[in-house]
């Protein structure tokens, strides 16, 4: 099993690698991946806006019962703003991402297998991963940032929008504590986060596309593992890169 384990992931390097080599020549098509971003990350907007709005609802309440057991309620902003920008922020729009666009890539390449097209693609000697697997590829890994980034900004509205609305926190203490707190290295956490995410999550949902059985069992058995595997290594790399930025 850990063999089995061990040539998968071989496989999987060696087709990031035939990816980062068709880069350059994907690169040269910009209309190609602008549309993959289209695909992947604006067609996500509205699942990304509602979710950031209620998780950073949630904080709201959850933060201002938990800082006023301490007297420090006006600190409800900072404690959100961290929260989002360092964990939930990148994390939960990798799961979201995972759950939409990556479905959407992985089913897309898989029924293009099934129905031939990428057969027929390598015998007019086109090459299928730089006209199809790249720019998909990179339209992942540019929209899931976007989405992070809007997801935050979503979010600390929600938070502000319950302690500052409901719960009566002081709106200048609010954002004036979050503006001192908040420095250039949390929020390049988040960013390293959510750039990581987007290639594994990306990588995962081309490569099962595009290796998935030609048949409607296979189809639907990509786009499982898409999910599942996407999502497991969404929070194995959170961890390392927890770890890394915190010293640990």
């Amino acid at each position: 099993m850990i063999g089995d384990a061990l040539q998968r992931v071989g496989r999987v390097a060696l087709f990031l690698g035939r990816i980062l080599a068709q880069c350059p020549a994907a690169i040269a098509r910009p209309r190609a991946i602008v549309h993959q971003i289209h695909n992947a990350g604006a067609r996500s907007l509205i699942i990304i806006m509602l979710s950031g709005l209620f998780v950073g609802m949630v904080l709201g309440l959850q933060g201002y019962d938990l800082l006023r057991r301490f007297g420090s309620e006006s600190a409800l902003g900072v404690a959100a703003a961290l929260g989002l920008l360092r964990e939930l922020g990148p994390v939960v729009t990798a799961l979201l991402f995972a759950g939409r666009a990556g479905t959407a890539l992985a089913s897309e390449l898989g029924l293009m297998r099934a129905t031939d097209q990428l057969t027929a693609m390598e015998m007019m000697a086109v090459d299928p991963v730089r006209r199809v697997v790249v720019p998909r590829f990179l339209g992942g890994v540019i929209a899931l940032p976007l989405l992070v980034a809007i997801f935050d900004v979503i979010g600390l509205f929600g938070a502000q929008l319950i302690g500052v609305g409901v719960m009566g926190v002081d709106r200048g203490a609010f954002w004036s504590q979050t503006q001192a707190a908040v420095e250039l290295r949390d929020v390049a956490e988040g960013l390293m986060k959510s750039f990581c995410f987007g290639i594994a999550c990306s990588l995962v949902a081309v490569y099962e596309g595009f290796h998935a059985e030609p048949t409607a069992e296979g189809v639907g058995l990509a786009t499982t593992r898409t999910v599942v595997v996407s999502s497991v290594l969404t929070l194995l790399i959170d961890y390392l890169l927890t770890a890394a930025f915190l010293g640990r």
